[in-house]
């Protein structure tokens, strides 16, 4: 078992004999599901994440008894009263290839809010002891996906606990979702050089302006985001549309990656818009259609079109969130665009619950992150602007 950060001190016997006992029960204990409110404080327990026994952040698939974390934020919270706590987490076909240490997924593991675990996953099975006490004590648990999904993905196997029967958290009264690329996804902000490039050992989603907005209003929320993709082109180099790389193909799934993970491919899966409906969702694309867009007119008007379609699909599957379209942190020159986007869907459906906002261009003296992208002081002056704007829409 993989120890990467104990709560509690003990002494070095006492350490060794427990870590011991762990070891030998942990494989053999028998899966269960909730069917008593309280456990034996000795006893563990194995549990899978399903929705009985976790509250399931963002867009997760649970199947054969695995939550499957593709998307930034995803993952699973969970609450009980004991002394102990072990995760386990599968791996994809990326944390067990050569050469792919860049693209691993990162994933970060909070016991009542403090971050004990900050791993890469580069191994089939990582297996996590996230809390040890020698008195029983109130625990939550939150696993959180940092990375995105294009490169790598993970699945949450088996929580093992030593207390009580685990329970999800409660939702909180307002969830949100974000639509965005890199800057959703947080990419390169764990590297404040502007020469460096990708990495998802350097991209932490809970340090980027949506998560911080979503914990600023007390949040639910939900990111589908894809670092290079945009509405109508991902990220271009040579003047030419990359369609492939466009994120309204992707909305009403679970997400994308190239890494399979077992049988799980989020693409395959359809995304179930019955389960909670946001309050309030957030676009934030056209940075990279703008590398394709350029000042071409005709260009910048298709956008606009794609983009009143996009709002479509949304409104479809979500009738009665708010609807906020937003650009602007890496550059503005697409937002008229924007404006006329919603402009049009408005004038067009008679729907007035679509509205926009625009973001302050990241300031030099804030500093960078890889490849030029937003530094922390970035985020945190965008995740103060969006918190505002959303609060007014709300009416808070």
């Amino acid at each position: 078992m993989k120890i990467k950060k104990i709560i509690s001190v003990f002494s070095a016997a006492a350490l060794s004999a427990m870590l011991m006992t762990a070891c030998g029960n942990g494989a053999d204990a028998a899966e269960t599901t909730v069917t008593e409110e309280v456990h034996d404080m000795n006893t563990e327990t194995t549990y899978t994440a399903s929705a009985e026994n976790v509250k399931q952040l963002g867009r997760t698939y649970f199947n054969e008894d695995k939550l499957y974390c593709a998307l930034s934020g995803s993952g699973a919270e969970f609450s009980f009263s004991g002394t102990k706590c072990t995760v386990r987490i599968k791996g994809d076909s990326t944390s067990m290839a050569a050469g792919q240490a860049d693209n691993q997924a990162r994933v970060a593991i909070y016991v009542n809010g403090e971050r004990v675990i900050d791993d890469m996953v580069d191994n089939a099975i990582e297996d996590y002891t996230v809390f040890e006490s020698e008195t029983a004590e109130e625990v939550t648990v939150s696993i959180v996906k940092l990375s995105e999904s294009p490169m790598s993905t993970i699945a949450i196997d088996k929580i093992n606990v030593t207390g009580t029967v685990i329970k999800p958290t409660p939702d909180k009264d307002l969830f949100i979702e974000f639509i965005g690329d890199s800057i959703t996804c947080g990419y390169g902000i764990d590297d404040p050089d502007k020469d460096h490039h990708f990495s998802t050992k350097t991209e932490d989603v809970t340090k980027a302006y949506a998560y911080k907005t979503a914990k600023a209003l007390n949040a639910d929320y939900s990111m589908v985001s894809f670092s290079g993709y945009g509405i109508i082109s991902g990220y271009s180099t040579n003047d030419k549309p990359i369609p492939a790389q466009t994120v309204p193909q992707f909305y009403t799934k679970l997400g994308y990656s190239w890494s399979n993970n077992g049988n799980f491919t989020p693409a395959n899966v359809e995304w179930d818009f019955s389960r909670r409906e946001p309050d309030v969702i957030v676009i934030n694309l056209g940075t990279n259609d703008d590398s394709y867009t350029k000042t071409e007119t005709d260009r910048q008007e298709a956008y606009a079109a794609e983009y009143v379609n996009f709002i479509k699909t949304i409104r479809e599957k979500n009738p009665n969130a708010k609807i906020l379209c937003t650009l602007g942190v890496m550059g503005d020159r697409l937002f008229e665009y924007v404006q006329l986007a919603a402009d049009n869907y408005k004038n067009e459906t008679g729907d007035t619950n679509v509205y926009t906002m625009k973001f302050d261009v990241q300031n030099p003296d804030d500093g960078y992150s890889a490849d030029w992208h937003p530094s922390v002081t970035t985020h945190d002056k965008a995740a103060e602007k969006l918190t505002a704007e959303i609060k007014s829409i709300l009416g808070m």
